[in-house]
């Protein structure tokens, strides 16, 4: 049931997001150099790894590691970068991960290649084994702001109670959250 409410779902914000998709990309390539997207590796399910698109946010030759990671996270922001992130618009090409199949509209967010910790952390709370999402219950209950230890807890919750109903539930909180901006740090 979960793979074509999401394909559905995707296909209805697509239509309704085509044009905010094509501005953000035209705005991205207008205001830095380098290419609208960037596609990076992360971990999906049963931890392999697949390339997710993002619209960039960050000047071209930023190490790809976690924001958190990073000495002055700010100052590798492109001109839109930070409102890119704040809006959550930079996530929107993760429709195409959706619809190739490579992640849900929910379920844990993807680690990045190098977060061997997360990895490791969902590895040993079965979390490995579904696919991970565009938002999440770890996302609703903190984002950017909870340590990762906590967020894997969330996830382990996520596949505990995974439903059609908790999954339309956390995609409502999401919206909520992203109406605020809130829990975005960078």
């Amino acid at each position: 049931m979960k793979r074509p409410f999401d394909f559905l779902l995707c296909i209805v914000a697509l239509a309704i997001l085509v044009l905010p998709i094509v501005l953000v990309a035209l705005a991205v390539r207008l205001t830095s150099k380098g290419p609208a997207l960037y596609w990076s590796d992360r971990i999906g399910i049963h931890n392999q790894i697949f390339k997710m698109p993002k619209f960039r946010s960050m000047r071209v030759g930023t190490p790809a590691v976690a924001t958190h990671l990073l000495n002055d996270p700010r100052s590798h922001l492109t001109p839109i970068g930070s409102f890119i992130r704040r809006t959550s618009l930079d996530e929107l090409p993760q429709l195409w991960s959706i619809l190739k199949g490579d992640m849900s509209f929910v379920g844990p967010r993807p680690a990045l290649f190098n977060q061997h910790d997360l990895i490791e952390l969902r590895t040993e709370k079965g979390v490995h084994q579904i696919l991970p999402g565009l938002t999440g219950w770890a996302q609703v209950n903190g984002r950017d702001d909870i340590p990762i230890d906590r967020k894997v807890q969330l996830d382990y919750e996520y596949l505990q109670k995974r439903s059609l109903l908790f999954d339309m539930r956390i995609l409502w909180l999401t919206f909520l959250k992203v109406v605020k901006r809130d829990g975005v740090s960078h």
